[in-house]
């Protein structure tokens, strides 16, 4: 047998080894073992092990209790801090796992369909239109470049805050023939540009060839009330103008309360949709301060109630969430709130803020009944798994109304302004 032949055979050897190590089950429970584990204070977390594999904690060993026997590693948050774990084999460390257990965090679940007024930040040019003026039809606007979707936030060096303080300029720069000046915003960037209006033959007053709006309203539904802080997350989606469908770039904004009078039930390929009206006393019961791909977001004047789930809850992070039975809370009739059954078909454990990070699917009889499934006006119903909030409804999927995405509720947090990984400073004693 020559020298290259017995190479060969003991590479052989060595490759089909190491194949069947791959395979084996300590090595696939090694590999699934997380770099990673963070717990609330209170929560229980364990994981199979690899066969000879000892686990050690190091640095902070009050913050969690570890406990293990042949099969698996279980590991309890007791205060917040964070430590290190140790995978041996042979008395040789293989793996080192971060824990990090955090203080113990609730929020109040909502469920409440509510109504939402926002105002843009200057006014918003949702269309052109032509001017039928003595020389002919032409749209000022669209030729000084204005598009759809720019907000026109400077007139002539004055801040432009509603619809109404539009119209002095425009008239008063007709009758001078003097162009305005006018600062818009497009894409995060600032464009100025000038802009003569035109006189309609018809009414005689001067125009601009525009279409604008500074306001917007609509329904949704809320998902979380942190009470310390009184900040709230609703609808688990941005709201988009109707017309240029585009993000509202919001100056303030209102929510009240709302009443659901009828469902339009959804069916493959038409989304059905919540049909409601505003609370005959209007009353606000919160500002908004942002609107964003995660929803709206503020604080509330005021305490609101679902009429089941009225007590904090703790939270479950995007890796704590499984595939399986939940339920979420939402309006179907009037303003009572109801826990209805749904199934996490898939989850994602992002590791970065992500819209999409759940399917879900409606099982309850009587929703399905009364709804089809996820209809418009669902958005930020709560997801409710195991006592814990994980999420909202954000979206249906057109050919299938039984089914759609949620959003994490870590991420909704995170965008209200909430730090839940900010661990309290111990005070000198």
């Amino acid at each position: 047998m020559t020298l290259n032949v017995f190479r060969k055979i003991i590479g052989g050897i060595l490759l089909v080894s190491l194949i069947a190590i791959g395979f084996s089950n300590p090595f696939q429970e090694y590999l699934h073992i997380p770099n990673k584990i963070t717990l609330f204070e209170g929560q229980h977390f364990e994981m199979a092990k690899a066969k000879m594999v000892s686990a050690e904690l190091s640095l902070n060993s009050e913050s969690i209790a570890l406990k293990e026997d042949t099969h698996s590693i279980s590991l309890e948050g007791n205060k917040h801090g964070e430590n290190e774990m140790f995978l041996e084999l042979a008395g040789f460390p293989i793996k080192k796992v971060d824990v990090n257990v955090l203080k113990d965090f609730k929020v109040i679940p909502g469920g409440q369909s509510i109504g939402v007024k926002l105002n843009t930040i200057g006014v918003l040019v949702v269309g052109h239109h032509q001017i039928d003026t003595l020389d002919g039809k032409t749209s000022p606007g669209e030729i000084a470049g204005i598009q759809i979707g720019d907000i026109i936030t400077e007139i002539n060096g004055k801040k432009i805050e509603k619809m109404s303080d539009v119209a002095p300029f425009v008239q008063e720069a007709g009758n001078t023939s003097t162009p305005l000046k006018i600062m818009l915003n497009r894409e995060n960037e600032k464009i100025s540009t000038e802009l003569t209006p035109k006189k309609d033959k018809a009414e005689g007053s001067y125009k601009l060839g525009l279409y604008i709006r500074d306001s917007a309203a609509g329904i949704g539904t809320m998902t979380f009330y942190h009470p310390e802080s009184r900040k709230y997350g609703a609808l688990g989606h941005v709201i988009s103008d109707m017309d240029t469908k585009k993000a509202i770039v919001v100056d303030d904004g209102q929510i009240v309360r709302s009443t659901v009078t009828s469902i339009e039930k959804g069916s493959n390929g038409n989304p059905g949709e919540k049909l409601a009206r505003f609370s005959p006393d209007k009353e606000v019961i919160g500002n908004i301060v942002k609107n964003s791909p995660f929803g709206i977001f503020g604080k509330l004047n005021q305490e609101v109630k679902n009429g089941i789930l009225d007590k904090p809850m703790p939270i479950a992070l995007s890796h704590q969430v499984k595939e399986g039975p939940a339920q979420i809370l939402t309006v179907v009739d009037n303003d009572e709130v109801n826990l209805f059954d749904i199934e996490i078909v898939s989850t994602i454990p992002q590791k970065f803020p992500a819209t999409k990070g759940m399917v879900i699917k409606v099982t309850d009889p009587k929703l399905l009944a009364k709804t089809g499934g996820i209809v418009q006006g669902m958005s930020g119903s709560p997801i409710i798994q195991n006592d814990k909030v994980i999420g909202a409804v954000t979206h249906v999927f057109v050919n299938d109304p039984t089914s759609g995405y949620g959003v994490h509720i870590e991420w909704m947090l995170h965008e209200a302004g909430i730090n839940i990984y900010e661990q309290p400073r111990e005070k000198a004693s």
